[in-house]
């Protein structure tokens, strides 16, 4: 069986590093869609769309786990399962003409 809880210190870094992670993945998607919209490649959009399910799963399993008090392995599972969806959205980007 998983402990679902947290010390205060792990539950503050957990913070730290998804606010992190939205700022960043934020800037790389604003970016790539600015460069979509400037080239419009397809490459460009599937990328951006990518990073950005991958920063919107950050998001949401954060917000899910601490503000709205789901457990915390749901919390990481729906990270997990974006996470996975971006990058197989990134992966096609690669190939897409």
């Amino acid at each position: 069986m998983v402990h679902a809880e947290i010390s205060a210190s792990v539950a503050t870094g957990i913070v730290a590093v998804k606010t992190g992670i939205l700022v960043l993945g934020g800037l790389i998607t604003y970016f790539s869609v600015k460069a979509y919209r400037n080239t419009g490649a397809r490459a460009l959009r599937a990328l951006a769309i990518g990073f950005g399910i991958i920063t919107l799963g950050s998001l949401l399993g954060g917000t899910f786990d601490f503000i709205l008090g789901v457990d915390i392995t749901t919390g990481v599972l729906i990270d997990a399962a974006l996470t996975f969806v971006g990058f197989a959205v990134i992966t096609y980007s690669l190939y897409a003409e």
